[in-house]
């Protein structure tokens, strides 16, 4: 085994290389490989832990501690054996949401305690996670598991806060001071941003995540946050054709197997906003993927429905539009015209929400895969998860009928039980060559590189809010939301409105925001099936924005964070093979944000042109205004990009 120099000298000081010592208080360092970011631990009455970078305490004197039935994990800990290891690999993703390759450089501690329990801690160059590991013969019960973080000077906090564990993970993010936060205040959703007002942030996460509830937070009420978790549901009551009602909870939050890893705790510690876009902390510490063949498995962009209300109109459309057969063969010609990949069909599909192998008459799926085969646009199905639970056979069925994948809503919990749901869809559904898209549903945190068939998540407030969804909110998504993994916001609206004057009804929907904003989203945000949820009738009336739009990847061999700032602006460029794309987004606090980007991710000693969409000199007020414009740039260039208010811009490269 190699050892990491640093952690190994580091042992020989602190614990000595005689037995004894290992029964007294101990005190430990763990350091990332370039020696930036320092975990000083302390085993004590618990193990405690205080996160340093460049020396710089963040987080201090936390502690980790696991209730099972009759033991606690981490109480009184007698530390029997702690060893060093590094990791430094390369991972290659098969959906590649940021990067083709991703550099695995870590530095690794692990502790083995009395009582057949241990914890393991990486330290990686932006940041660091830990995770409880047990080896017990039996199943056991665990009550709670406590993940105590303790801010040493008063931070600003991003949460999302849902009233109850309940939740589709769609609240909008509110911003506040760490010790203004009450222990009876509403607890948070991960991820979690932290602003430590002294150069530094913190992104909060979790990865591999299986068998085990989600973590939330709530607060300590002494400038702290302390873990909660559902419990695990006994009975249920089903509630309509959604839904159900949890009736009896446990006393605990998971029965699992006594011998196991748990889910990682990861923290991304940066000085730079950029490097949130940019990093990569679930995909390193996610389990491998268990399709040993996903070639199968093809991301892409689709078109969907429910937003515009399946409501084409225009001189060719003759026929009424709505939930048939004819509309649906228009979105199949449009996806067709414009080569994306898929049509969602939402709700209306079958004849009922209860029965899956159904269809509703007035649609004919089965005429709707043949012709969607003939143009090479794929079929999507829209469930609820009440209606995938009741038939785990649908997935053979689908793959008989040619549907491609399904889009699962509705769960609205993160219990253990849910979970194992998600896992078990995503399995089955592999099994069946079909993908996952799941909605009304929690944050990514690894499922989708173990089934690597998962390709994207809502979990957040996107664009089927309405006028819910604004762009003080969107700006955040980036840094927090879609910084731990593929997002399904929808985007795409060819209707365009400051907040002002928003007002908006489907099928006429709208979105706050400009119409180049809207375009800048495809690049920015992350997701395997990227929908374009507006009208195909709008979108013929804009070539130029949807010729933009669907030329735009969802995979990318490389992420470069051009300007960041979380909650104010952000512009990264994208490479997929020899082309770039560039986005970038704002919030609507200035009438007019400018910043200067540089071009030196470009290949040197080519020049390119660049084809780019920015905000109209009216489009503080009318935001559907837009020009588009044509440039060559060579590395070394640099660009000053202005965006309205609510604004963006967006560039393709080539």
């Amino acid at each position: 085994m190699k050892f990491c120099k640093q952690v190994y000298y580091t042992m020989i000081v602190l614990l000595g290389l005689s037995g004894p010592l290992y029964s007294q208080e101990k005190k430990l360092e763990l350091h990332s490989p370039d020696g930036s970011i320092k975990l000083s631990l302390h085993i004590g009455d618990k193990i405690y832990y205080t996160l340093y970078s460049n020396e710089v305490a963040l987080l201090s004197d936390n502690q980790l501690l696991l209730h099972l039935s009759g033991e606690t994990p981490g109480a009184a800990p007698h530390l029997l054996s702690a060893s060093t290891s590094k990791g430094d690999d390369s991972l290659h993703p098969y959906i590649s949401w940021k990067y083709a390759a991703v550099r695995n450089q870590y530095n690794s501690l692990l502790l083995k305690f009395k009582g057949n329990y241990a914890v393991e801690l990486r330290a990686f160059n932006d940041g660091v996670a830990y995770r409880f590991i047990t080896s017990k013969k039996d199943s056991i019960l665990v009550s709670q598991e406590e993940a105590g973080i303790h801010f040493p000077a008063t931070y600003t906090l991003h949460l999302q806060q849902p009233h109850s564990f309940e939740t589709s993970y769609e609240e909008p993010y509110t911003h506040l001071e760490s010790d203004s936060w009450k222990a009876d205040g509403r607890m948070a959703t991960l991820p979690v941003l932290i602003d430590t007002k002294s150069k530094y942030k913190i992104l909060i996460s979790e990865s591999d995540l299986s068998d085990y509830p989600c973590l939330f937070f709530k607060s300590s009420g002494n400038n702290g946050m302390e873990a909660t978790f559902p419990k695990v549901p006994l009975t249920f009551n089903e509630r309509g054709d959604r839904s159900i009602t949890v009736t009896k909870e446990a006393d605990y939050i998971a029965k699992t197997r006594g011998s196991r890893t748990f889910p990682w705790r990861y923290f991304v510690v940066t000085k730079d906003d950029k490097e949130l876009l940019e990093n990569t902390m679930t995909l390193k510490l996610a389990a491998k993927s268990k399709l040993k063949d996903p070639s199968w498995v093809k991301p892409g962009q689709a078109s969907w429905e429910w937003w515009n209300g399946a409501s084409p109109y225009g001189p060719d459309v003759n026929f009424v539009s709505g939930c048939n057969l004819a509309t649906y063969k228009y979105y199949i010609d449009f996806a067709s015209k414009y080569g994306i990949s898929y049509i969602v069909m939402d709700e209306g599909w079958a004849k009922t929400t209860t029965d899956p192998f159904t269809p509703n008459p007035d649609v004919d799926l089965h005429e709707l895969v043949r012709y969607g085969q003939e143009k090479h646009v794929g079929i999507v199905l829209w469930l609820t998860w009440l209606s995938v639970y009741n038939h785990m056979d649908l997935f053979k069925t689908f793959k008989d009928w040619g549907i491609k994948g399904v889009k699962i809503d509705f769960m609205d919990r993160s219990d253990q039980w849910m979970v194992n749901f998600y896992e078990r869809v995503a399995k089955t559904a592999a099994e069946n060559q079909l993908f996952v898209d799941f909605h009304g549903a929690f944050k990514p945190a690894g499922l989708e590189y173990k089934y690597p068939n998962v390709l994207s998540y809502e979990g957040v407030r996107g664009m089927e809010q309405m006028g819910g969804c604004k762009p003080d909110n969107s700006i955040y998504l980036p840094f927090i939301r879609n910084a731990v993994g593929p997002m399904d916001y929808t985007p795409g609206a060819m209707l365009s409105m400051q907040p002002d004057v928003y007002i908006s009804e489907r099928p006429n929907a709208a979105t706050i925001g400009t119409r180049v904003y809207q375009l800048a989203l495809f690049v920015v945000f992350e997701s395997g099936l990227q929908m374009l949820a507006d009208n195909p009738t709008l979108y013929y009336r804009n070539e130029d924005c949807t010729e933009f739009i669907t030329q735009v990847p969802t995979t990318w061999d490389e992420t470069k964070a051009l300007v960041a700032t979380a909650g104010e602006v952000a512009v990264v460029a994208k490479r997929k093979q020899d082309k770039w794309f560039i986005g970038g987004m704002t919030n609507g606090k200035q009438a007019q944000r400018e910043v200067t980007i540089g071009f030196d991710f470009l290949s040197p000693g080519k020049t390119y042109t660049m084809t780019y969409f920015e905000d109209g000199i009216n489009a503080g007020t009318q935001a559907m205004d837009y020009r588009k414009k044509i440039m060559q740039v060579k590395k070394g260039d640099t660009l000053t990009l202005h965006m309205a208010r609510n604004g963006g811009w967006a560039a393709v490269l080539q």
